[in-house]
């Protein structure tokens, strides 16, 4: 049997089918932007489906995939067909709001935030909070739906000119803007469950977009190789390191994963430099990894990532034996 990558972004998964090239792997591409399914089948094609869809597609013109994907995810469910980052993951991965209830009920840190379905409610949302404040589309990604307001009058402003946007879904979180210490937030990936790497990544100035895969250069300023950025990046200013967060943040981040039911993704924090101490804020099911891995971590993830699929797809064949 087939894998299926299930995948949107015309470019950010380039390594991935690379790597499944290389080793003649059987697999489908499924295009999220014009896809169909039957509710009523009993059974599909392939040995595995590996969800690569993005919150963002609707930067793109692809606004239709973001639930019906979700739709699709949890018609694979009933068919028990075999999902990397299935049902459970892409729903939270669609709630800015159900994440930071998910990092709650773990008893870990993050931003404080009240989340609305209506621009009226930000100002009395932002009641208590530290500013500056974001308003954040609780269906992001990329950096974007994500504004700062400094002040509660420039909030209020805002409300009464009709520009605050809720994004996709008609939610927001209105949420505490940390001053980042040193510059960067960190992104730590995990595979399975289980710690793989993380970068530090500096944002341009005024500018939320961290997307790994569009970074264009090292800390020292080395720019990283063209092809194997997905955009084009040296636009972007973002800068990436590659780092190894303590063991109590690693293991933090597993505990993430394995709850969110997250097969391969990234979980961001920042260290805010008020008080010296971690905050998680992001938890991203599209894993594309960050542009010319071997320079900035040392390895290809892609080829880690395609060892994870052929042994959950060979495990998922010994299965329906």
């Amino acid at each position: 049997m087939t894998i299926a990558v299930y995948h949107e972004h015309p470019d950010w998964f380039k390594p991935l089918f690379a790597e499944l090239d290389r080793r003649d792997i059987a697999y489908e591409r499924l295009d999220a932007g014009s896809h169909r399914f039957d509710p009523g089948a009993a059974d599909a094609p392939w040995s595995l489906v590996v969800n690569r869809a993005s919150p963002s597609a609707y930067l793109r013109g692809h606004a239709q995939a973001t639930f019906h994907t979700l739709h699709w995810l949890r018609h694979l469910d009933r068919l028990n067909v075999p999902v990397v980052n299935g049902s459970v993951v892409y729903a939270l991965e669609l709630s800015k709001s159900s994440q930071l209830d998910l990092l709650q009920s773990l008893g870990l840190r993050f931003p404080r935030a009240r989340a609305i379905n209506n621009a009226a409610q930000a100002v009395a949302a932002a009641r208590g909070l530290r500013f500056p404040v974001l308003v954040k589309a609780n269906v992001g990604g990329s950096g974007a739906g994500i504004v700062r307001y400094d002040t509660p009058s420039a909030l209020a402003d805002a409300v009464a000119a009709g520009t605050v946007a809720l994004g996709i879904d008609g939610t927001a979180l209105v949420q505490e803007s940390a001053p980042l210490r040193d510059g960067h937030i960190t992104r730590v990936e995990t595979l399975g469950g289980k710690y793989l790497y993380a970068i530090n990544v500096y944002p341009a100035v005024g500018s939320f977009d961290l997307c790994p895969a569009d970074a264009c250069q090292t800390t020292s300023g080395v720019e990283l190789v063209r092809g194997a950025c997905a955009v084009d990046a040296p636009t972007s200013g973002l800068r990436v390191e590659g780092t190894t967060p303590p063991k109590h943040i690693i293991d933090e981040v597993e505990r993430i994963s394995r709850d969110a039911n997250l097969d391969v993704g990234g979980i961001e924090y920042l260290v805010d430099d008020r008080d010296g101490k971690h905050y998680y804020y992001d938890i991203n099911a599209l894993s594309n990894f960050v542009a010319d891995a071997p320079h900035v971590i040392g390895f290809d993830p892609f080829v880690r990532l395609v060892d994870y699929l052929e042994k959950r797809a060979g495990i998922a064949a010994e299965a329906g034996r």
